[in-house]
């Protein structure tokens, strides 16, 4: 009896620490992505100013962007607003206007995909200034900035 009611005591003990282990590699998870988004964001840039002309990267990039901004909300499940992260407590306190803002990122990297297949470089240039702004939108309200 008293080995199953230390069993007990230690699963429900440990219940929490895999929470906060788990909400932490979400953390860490997300960070990777959004790092992940920035450099194809910039690799991009750099290919639609004419800085540098890599055969087919232009839709790689714009391809992954689409992927990577498909769920963004995702990356902020309730209870990874701890710790070594940049994300204000406002994307929980108002989580569906997040979500709104999210799906503004969702679907400006989708037509910019869109606009990289069609090889129009007026609409290419026109989608991924799009994206800049719903990057930069989501970093003025969601994000704390750097010191």
């Amino acid at each position: 009896m008293r080995l199953i009611i230390a069993t007990a005591c230690a699963v429900l003990m440990a219940a929490p620490m895999a929470i906060a282990d788990e909400a932490e590699n979400y953390i860490k998870y997300r960070q990777a992505v959004m790092k992940a988004i920035g450099g194809h964001m910039g690799a991009s840039s750099q290919i639609v100013r004419g800085r540098v002309s890599p055969e087919g990267a232009l839709g790689m990039h714009a391809d992954a962007l689409a992927r990577l901004n498909a769920d963004l909300a995702s990356l902020f499940p309730e209870g990874s607003d701890f710790g070594e992260t940049k994300a204000r407590a406002e994307i929980w306190d108002d989580w569906q206007a997040f979500v709104a803002r999210a799906d503004e990122a969702r679907d400006a990297t989708a037509a910019f995909a869109e606009a990289v297949s069609t090889g129009d470089g007026d609409a290419i240039r026109t989608a991924q200034r799009a994206v800049g702004q719903s990057c930069k939108g989501c970093h003025k309200d969601y994000r704390i900035k750097d010191d």
